[in-house]
């Protein structure tokens, strides 16, 4: 028996992908309520926030480091030690009067820690688990990694509410909160240190025959592959813009949602952001996913597509409703919500297909990691200037604008090439 099938998957793929989410969504999606709850400007939140998408848009420059130097089980466990300390140091920053910027530059720290955990628990899953295994364990992978987006959406962000309410101070609230999640990082990395397995090739980087390979090699030809693609313009046109009224209006959500009526907001507590956005709209965002994924097995990736699309960006329309009609009834609020995040759930299926699809071929993985990059960036240029432009033209335009922008994503939509057989089974 080989050293890499020595341990039951389900003792570390569950716990390994729900550790994987969690740093990925603080940076990115808690932190801009908690910052909201601190005072800080939509225009400020929006921008240094998407600043933290960076090293998920770079990522791939360093990747060829964890397979060069120790080995992916090594990084991994290390990097969750590294993201425990910095989730205790966000939470030793908030009460400094320079809170924001010092609490910012940590998070910094957490978002590359987190990136670069990204390649090597991949990595590892490859080596961990052989390909029957990698097969069946793909969707135990993505259904932890989404109960990680809801617990720390949900739950967390309801015990934030609840302390600010208790004590008085968010700033103390949220710190509590990072101090629980930096003890649950020092507990994975425990557990992970414990039950990950040894894999026999977790030494060095190889080939499909077990030779060693020079990784910066494959590095190289990975890029150059990938930008010599066919319609390689339809390609990064599609992928850039497909999320570019979602990438604004994400980062403005919660401001919306809890800013005071008077300022045109919903006027929600954090505990019902928590249950209505964090809770109810996370768990219509997988449902979607999920039925979205069943129905490409069903049709096929082409034949969804245009219903996908439209699936994605016509929910936008909820926000223009919400900022204009302002109701107070958290049943209806949260109705909605659950509506818009259903249908970007059912469709964003489709682009992760979509990359699935333009990745395939000797260099897959490293494909995959430029698309995802890609995918990063286009997220984050367009959320660094949607908080300046909120402030400048109020909730109710800002949303009139954001359904605008997404006119690029159905012209590239009615471009791009698809095989009508892709994603059948």
């Amino acid at each position: 028996m080989q050293t890499s099938q020595a341990k039951n998957p389900w003792l570390w793929v569950p716990s390994l992908y729900f550790g994987q989410a969690i740093p990925y969504v603080v940076a990115n999606s808690l932190s801009v309520i908690m910052y909201k709850k601190m005072g800080v400007s939509n225009a400020d939140i929006a921008f240094y926030t998407s600043l933290l998408y960076l090293p998920w848009v770079i990522k791939p420059l360093w990747s060829p480091l964890v397979d060069m130097f120790g080995t992916k089980r090594g990084w991994t466990v290390a990097l969750q030690l590294l993201m425990a300390g910095a989730f205790g140091a966000i939470g030793a920053t908030l009460h400094l009067p320079a809170f924001f910027m010092v609490s910012l530059a940590v998070m910094w720290l957490l978002a590359f820690a987190s990136a670069t955990h990204d390649i090597s628990a991949d990595g590892f899953y490859m080596l961990g688990l052989r390909q029957q295994q990698q097969a069946a364990f793909v969707g135990v992978r993505s259904t932890f990694y989404r109960l990680a987006t809801l617990a720390t959406n949900g739950p967390l962000v309801i015990l934030a509410g609840y302390l600010t309410t208790s004590l008085g101070d968010a700033h103390q609230a949220w710190a509590i909160v990072l101090f629980v999640l930096a003890g649950l990082f020092f507990a994975l990395c425990g557990w992970h240190q414990s039950v990950l397995p040894r894999p026999d090739t977790d030494h060095k980087a190889v080939d499909a025959a077990g030779n060693k390979v020079n990784p910066l090699r494959v590095f190289l030809g990975a890029f150059g592959s990938f930008f010599g693609k066919r319609d390689i313009w339809l390609i990064l046109g599609f992928i850039l813009t497909f999320r570019l009224g979602e990438a604004q209006l994400l980062k403005l959500v919660a401001p919306f949602l809890t800013d005071p009526v008077d300022k045109g907001g919903l006027g929600l507590s954090t505990t019902q952001y928590g249950a209505a956005y964090g809770t109810i709209g996370i768990i219509a965002l997988t449902i979607g996913g999920l039925f979205g994924g069943y129905l490409i097995s069903r049709l096929g990736l082409k034949r969804c597509l245009w219903l996908m699309v439209f699936a994605v960006h016509l929910p936008d329309l909820v926000f223009v409703y919400l900022s204009w009609a302002q109701p107070q009834n958290i049943g209806v609020i949260s109705a909605f919500l659950a509506i818009e995040q259903f249908g970007y759930g059912f469709g964003f299926t489709a682009m992760l297909m979509y990359m699935i699809m333009v990745s395939d071929g000797p260099y897959k993985t490293a494909h995959y990691a430029i698309c995802t990059g890609l995918m990063a960036l286009g997220m984050m240029v367009p959320g660094m200037w949607s908080g300046k432009l909120q402030e400048m033209i109020g909730y109710q335009h800002f949303f009139v604008w954001v359904c605008v922008a997404t006119i690029p994503a159905f012209i590239m939509a009615a471009l791009v090439r698809i095989d009508p057989e892709f994603g059948k089974k």
